[in-house]
């Protein structure tokens, strides 16, 4: 099952270990020493090693500094506060002499699981940086890239973070980002969707209670504020928190000190804040709806993340990958997008970003029997557009006009039975260039309330 180093100076006790491990199906190999087990071996090839803590030269502990592979230390019971000072130093557990077999095989055992998750862990992570760096967010587009960029520059810091975006752009996958990437990382990230916990029972949730704080505190409650403290808490949804639960935030973040409900007495705490929304804080606060010094006081670093339909060319990339990540998930076999389904998802505006994605994409899934992913599948208002009956012929644009006009009078003329895709085209710009001329002459697309 595993390969083991066993350093120990004394033979019967070396032969006695030897024996026990190889019944329990593993292959261990033996050395007096340090020094000569260096000499015949890499410290790195083997998956375990058990070292006496007194050996001949190099004491055992010495192993701890020359390898990554995990290294139980066996000591006699007077020297088991030396061991215990090993284990600060790194090795992964000790043992006692004379020590109880059962005991030894599970701790092996226990051991050899650990560091197989470790190293299992690490590939993962070394898999998910290489081809998605920053917390598994898929985009190359040049302002996913700006996103990137800041994460990777905030996220080592504990400066507070409001991140900005439509719903379901992936808000709360740049918030785990940034703890992950921060100091903090080993502490707790607890989210919180400030819309989904009723106005009345929020301040009791985020900031905790007293037993007999209020009808129904049958006991005492640690709030999700507090649960945050060494983390990093995330506040979605931020501009629908009631006023009284804003002022009580601010206390926090200006303090570094919370007050449960009921309670006198202030307990620290040490968190770092990041928040979210897709309303304007700014124009909250104006309008007296949001208060004002906390805006200014999350606000120290903005991240905005931009919408589906100006990421034209991250769609296929992002199809892609939401689609492997469905199918592993519902255990399906391979399966790939025909170009019609990729054509027929670039032409849509995706009005609920990747989370209207991600539903589309596993819809799909489910009712597909091949494996091939079709526009058809996707349900999407496009695809059926393009398989029903051919449009009615679009009245002729003049050639003798200003860009600008020419522009309006094609749009105009063509959008009613074009997608936004096929104008582009016949335009010769692409589908953003497009949105952006539409915002700047004030053209909506047809059935659309965003301008």
């Amino acid at each position: 099952m595993a390969d083991l180093l066993l350093l120990e100076d004394e033979g019967v006790i070396r032969k006695a270990l030897n024996r026990l491990l190889a019944r329990h199906g593993h292959t261990p190999h033996e050395a007096e020493s340090l020094e000569e087990a260096r000499a015949r071996w890499s410290l790195d090839a083997f998956d375990l090693i058990l070292a006496d803590m007194r050996l001949p030269g190099e004491a055992g502990t010495e192993a701890i500094e020359l390898t990554e592979t995990p290294v139980i230390i066996m000591t006699s019971y007077a020297s088991v506060p030396s061991a215990v000072d090993a284990i600060r130093r790194g090795a992964a557990d000790y043992v006692a002499k004379p020590f109880d077999h059962d005991e030894l095989v599970m701790l092996v055992e226990r051991t050899l699981k650990e560091g197989r998750l470790q190293r299992q862990n690490a590939a993962l992570k070394a898999h998910v940086e290489r081809d998605y760096p920053v917390g598994g967010i898929v985009g190359n587009c040049q302002a996913m890239q700006q996103v990137f960029e800041r994460i990777r520059k905030v996220a080592p810091t504990d400066t507070s973070v409001l991140i900005l975006g439509e719903s379901g752009t992936g808000k709360e996958l740049v918030a785990r980002a940034l703890h992950e990437q921060s100091e903090r990382h080993e502490g707790p990230l607890v989210a919180v969707n400030c819309a989904a916990i009723p106005e009345g029972l929020i301040e009791a949730e985020l900031f905790g209670h007293e037993k007999g704080a209020f009808t129904g505190a049958v006991g005492a409650r640690t709030g999700l504020v507090e649960s945050a403290d060494g983390g990093t808490l995330f506040l979605d949804e931020i501009g629908e928190l009631p006023q009284q639960a804003q002022g009580r935030l601010l206390r926090v973040l200006q303090e570094g000190e919370i007050r449960r409900i009921g309670s006198t007495a202030s307990r620290r705490v040490d968190i770092r804040l990041v928040a979210a929304t897709h309303r304007d804080l700014k124009a909250l606060s104006s309008a007296g709806e949001f208060r004002e010094d906390l805006f200014y006081r999350i606000n120290v670093m903005e991240i905005r993340l931009p919408p589906v339909r100006e990421r034209e060319p991250d769609i296929p990339e992002l199809a892609r990958f939401l689609l492997e990540k469905t199918r592993q998930r519902l255990n399906r076999g391979p399966l790939t997008l025909s170009q019609g389904a990729i054509d027929a998802m670039l032409a849509h505006d995706w009005p609920g970003n990747v989370r209207e994605m991600e539903n589309t994409i596993e819809r799909a899934v489910i009712l597909s029997e091949e494996s091939t992913i079709t526009a058809e599948m996707l349900g999407l208002p496009e695809a059926e557009a393009s398989a029903g009956e051919p449009a009615e012929a679009a009245p002729a644009v003049r050639r003798d006009l200003s860009l600008e006009d020419y522009f309006r009078q094609y749009v105009l003329a063509h959008q009613d039975h074009m997608t936004e895709t096929a104008l582009a085209q016949g335009l010769g710009i692409s589908r953003k260039a497009l949105w952006e001329k539409r915002q700047r002459h004030g053209i909506p697309r047809p059935g659309s309330n965003r301008g």
